[in-house]
């Protein structure tokens, strides 16, 4: 069995929706609050990058400018960021919600040694906001976050349990990868992260790790090497 010191755990805004497809569904993230709390009392450290696609996904719009829509989408994430921190401390964690930018009172300005002191102290940080720039997507942001914290491995946790060689939802013949390299998902375009996000992780050697929130204690069992998701290697 796997065992990971520190994971960056990225967090799908669909995912966190549940079935009303937008907003938070609190029993969802109450779930995932619980998850996280039992890694840290079994000492692994936390990061969270949340996505925002529960609140908006810019790139869809055609009437606004990319740069505007982008920062809607990491305004969304902030907002993410705040609401399931404060969930996580509900169930008695200590966070903090770091951003590339300044939001007032609200956030603290990312510092890789605070987030890291954070983590080994046994609380969870949160990483909103993105990269702090337009076209780069919270993917972008997750593997830099994870590559500039030295995680052993990212898990994301989104809708769907794994990597299909084509769309599952409209095909039921759909395959399912337990293992996969990112450059298998350049070649066959797979669409499961972008271009940036793909480059960054093979330049830095970055493993991931997909897997579908939904399923029963998926957290705990990705970060215990346990998932019946899909292995990105690099």
């Amino acid at each position: 069995m796997k065992k990971y010191n520190r994971v960056l755990l990225k967090l799908s805004g669909e995912a966190l929706a549940g079935e009303q497809k937008t907003g938070f569904d609190e029993a969802t993230c109450l779930g995932a609050a619980m998850q996280v709390k039992a890694l840290v009392e079994k000492g692994i450290q936390v990061g969270i990058v949340i996505g925002g696609g529960n609140f908006w996904r810019g790139r869809s719009s055609e009437t606004i400018d990319r740069t505007k829509a982008d920062q809607i989408g990491m305004l969304a994430t902030v907002m993410n960021c705040i609401y399931v921190s404060e969930i996580f401390r509900y169930v008695g964690m200590d966070t903090k919600v770091y951003t590339p930018f300044s939001c007032g009172s609200m956030t603290q300005l990312f510092s890789k040694d605070d987030a890291l002191a954070l983590m080994k102290s046994g609380g969870v940080a949160f990483l909103a906001g993105g990269t702090g720039h337009p076209f780069f997507s919270t993917d972008t942001a997750t593997v830099l976050r994870a590559v500039e914290l030295d995680c052993d491995i990212i898990l994301m946790a989104r809708a769907v349990d794994g990597v299909y060689d084509c769309d599952p939802k409209t095909n039921p013949n759909a395959k399912k990868y337990d293992e996969i390299s990112i450059q298998e998902l350049l070649d066959k375009k797979l669409g499961v992260i972008d271009l940036t996000a793909a480059c960054l992780g093979i330049d830095n050697k970055m493993p991931m790790l997909l897997f579908g929130l939904s399923e029963e204690n998926s957290i705990i069992n990705a970060a215990s090497g346990n998932s019946k998701g899909t292995i990105i290697t690099v």
